[in-house]
């Protein structure tokens, strides 16, 4: 799947930049409501929440140092990244630390479940947002797509092998896994897909300075 991209009016580069960070402070955020929620986190905050049990940092933090490190490995899979990529790093692990500091403890399961679905339905449509923006993948998408490139494996064995491999140490730590974890990696393909149909940039007609450049649609979402 391609997309023709001309230069863009401002008035479209304004809106794919409050997309992105709109929908990036709300991945933190609900990230962060999955963590208050207490059953189960999705595979790269069970690492996350590990490694702040290890630590002592907050999980927020961790989740930049994580980024960043990922974010590294890029260089010998020859990932470019964009200003999407950098931004993710940055933005979600202080909106998740902000959100937390800002939400109260939930005990009573009739809270915590329906807040558990809300925080996948919300990290689904932050999804959307800021994939559709299109500036980039995050940095953990990038590392399965740059190993996909490199191994010639599937994108679903690196992502599955990926994600395995992270839940195991994440868990290991002290990260928590249930029944939220499961629902998360059930649900979060069809609702980012959808958000992604919602949330499209339309983009503008081809011209002469027009270049071409892949969707980033299926090689993130695909499972």
């Amino acid at each position: 799947m391609s997309a023709s991209l001309s230069t863009p009016s401002g008035g479209s580069v304004v809106r794919r930049l409050v997309q992105l960070y709109v929908g990036l402070a709300l991945y933190g955020a609900s990230s962060a409501l999955l963590v208050e929620a207490g059953l189960g986190l999705e595979p790269w905050g069970v690492l996350h929440q590990g490694l702040a049990e290890l630590t002592g940092l907050s999980i927020g933090v961790v989740s930049i140092i994580v980024g960043a490190i990922v974010l590294l490995l890029w260089i010998p899979l020859r990932q470019r990244p964009g200003l999407g990529t950098v931004s993710n790093v940055f933005v979600v692990g202080l909106a998740m630390d902000a959100t937390l500091a800002a939400v109260p403890d939930v005990r009573a399961y009739g809270v915590r479940i329906p807040l558990m679905a809300a925080a996948i339905v919300l990290n689904g449509a932050a999804t959307g947002l800021y994939i559709a923006a299109r500036f980039g993948p995050g940095p953990r998408d990038g590392l399965m797509t740059g190993l996909h490139r490199r191994t010639g494996r599937s994108l679903r064995l690196m992502r599955t092998a990926v994600e395995i491999a992270v839940v195991a140490t994440g868990f290991l730590l002290g990260g928590t896994i249930g029944v939220g974890t499961v629902v998360y990696a059930l649900a979060i393909g069809p609702l980012a897909q959808f958000f992604l149909r919602v949330f499209a940039v339309p983009a503008p007609p081809a011209g002469p300075a027009a270049v071409v450049v892949r969707s980033p649609r299926r090689a993130i979402l695909r499972r």
